[in-house]
């Protein structure tokens, strides 16, 4: 499998871009979700773990999910006994979880997800009853956020139709709201979060 972000890898906790929208998810979700120290939380797309280790601060554990081998070599640089992230080197819609978890998050993840429909109801099952979703990407864009589209599947999302892709799969209580925009030199773009209960 290929590791499209061998090279991004990197230099990806330099880009102001990155930094700066993990931290603005992260408060997102701790202003939207009660986030508690008893907590077990799955970040999808982990990367780095520029939101994971954010969450981290608030829960008991953070297991992190990427399937960028060189994305997570850089996430394990960065633990620490004081804060770390336990990462799983996995396509979790080919080969689901066994293990349940309180709450799923997601930074900029979802547009490099081809099956939707497959991807929620897979994390369906690995969520606690009550348990949350709180997921942040792109809002609906012309496809010119990424400079090279290489691995990118949707140009970002419809409020719509992403709502009805998490209830289809069985969630309730689903909320969608912009919570960044983030400014390019030819246009600005929408970033939202949709949080959602098992």
């Amino acid at each position: 499998m290929k590791d499209h972000f061998e090279e991004k890898s990197k230099t990806w906790d330099k880009g102001d871009v990155q930094v700066n929208g993990a931290k603005k998810i992260a408060n997102a979700i701790r202003e939207n979700i009660n986030l508690t120290t008893e907590m077990d939380i799955l970040d999808f797309g982990v990367g780095t773990g520029l939101l994971g280790f954010e969450i981290a601060k608030s829960v008991k554990k953070v297991y992190g999910v990427d399937m960028s081998l060189s994305m997570l070599k850089k996430l394990e640089e960065k633990n620490t006994p004081e804060l770390s992230i336990e990462a799983v080197c996995q396509d979790i819609v080919k080969e689901p979880l066994d293990q349940t978890f309180h709450g799923i998050v997601s930074s900029m993840t979802l547009h490099h997800v081809e099956n939707l429909e497959g991807f929620f109801k897979s994390i369906y099952n690995n969520i606690e009853e009550n348990g949350f979703i709180a997921i942040a990407d792109l809002e609906k864009e012309d496809g010119t956020f990424h400079s090279d589209n290489t691995g990118v599947f949707h140009f970002g999302f419809h409020e719509k139709e992403l709502c009805q892709a998490v209830e289809t799969a069985g969630f309730k209580n689903i909320a969608f709201k912009n919570i960044n925009t983030i400014n390019k030199p030819h246009r600005d773009f929408g970033v939202f979060l949709i949080t959602a209960q098992k």
